[in-house]
């Protein structure tokens, strides 16, 4: 099924030119991040991630929902494409957590060839996200109080970003070939495998003017200009609660939300 165009960008709310250049680029990843926010709230309840574009469509777009790297990539890739960008999706470790030979080739991003050079864009990185294009020759982006960029340490590249004295490798990469089935794979692992750090923890994330706003479990930090406080959901009702306000989107089943992996939410 081909892309619905201006349903996606009137859903990012996002009426700039429409050019394959950096400036569209620009506009497009921040429209994007700060209206589609991160969630796996799906495979906490047992539901199949689906990457076709009819089902990103329906779910991310007209539903209004978020979504995990897999489905943030795919869909945003495919309007790049619809507008005329060179795009190729490649694979990453995310090692915020796992050493990197722990750490499977679970994430996916986009790299975008411009005149400028070759940029990534990555909606779908979880607990961070840079709502900038980072160029791949090693230049600093700085999103609000955190500055992004890509080292090669000659055998991969890794993705850094600071913040006052916070520095963190977000994730490594050789970028080596991918084909599309290679993310069906690592989505369905992601997805229904008992060991997924997806199925182990409620993870979300949103863009905000300020910052964002992350949850792990039932840890909720707000980053706002460059200061964080934390709180803590006191019931799933208060869960439903902040998917209204925060991510922009009503689930009833937040309510009742089971997940036999997460201590939390049993």
């Amino acid at each position: 099924m081909a892309l619905d165009l201006p349903a996606y960008l009137a859903r990012i709310g996002y009426d700039g030119p429409l050019k394959p250049d950096h400036a569209t680029l620009r506009g497009l990843l921040a429209a994007h991040m700060n209206s589609i926010h991160f969630e796996n709230i799906d495979v906490l309840l047992g539901r199949p991630i689906a990457l076709d574009l009819d089902s990103l469509q329906d779910k991310l777009v007209r539903r209004r929902r978020g979504g995990y790297c897999f489905e943030q990539a795919t869909l945003f890739d495919a309007a790049l494409r619809a507008i005329g960008f060179k795009t190729t999706l490649r694979s990453a470790r995310v090692i915020l957590v796992l050493a990197p030979d722990k750490a499977p080739r679970g994430h996916m991003t986009i790299l975008v060839d411009l005149p400028e050079g070759v940029f990534i864009v990555d909606p779908g990185l979880g607990g961070l996200g840079c709502r900038l294009p980072i160029p791949l020759d090693g230049g600093t982006v700085q999103d609000g109080d955190e500055s992004n960029r890509i080292v090669d340490d000659n055998r991969r590249r890794v993705l850094k970003v600071e913040s006052g004295e916070r520095k963190v490798d977000a994730w490594i990469s050789g970028f080596d070939e991918d084909n599309f089935v290679d993310f069906e794979v690592a989505n369905h692992w992601f997805s229904t495998h008992p060991a997924s750090p997806m199925r182990q923890r409620l993870m979300l994330r949103a863009m905000t003017p300020q910052g964002r706003v992350t949850v792990m479990n039932r840890d909720v930090t707000i980053r706002a200009n460059g200061a964080a406080t934390a709180t803590r959901l006191e019931d799933r009702e208060g869960l439903r609660r902040l998917l209204q306000s925060v991510f922009g989107f009503d689930l009833p089943e937040a309510e009742t939300l089971r997940a036999p992996t997460v201590p939390e939410w049993t």
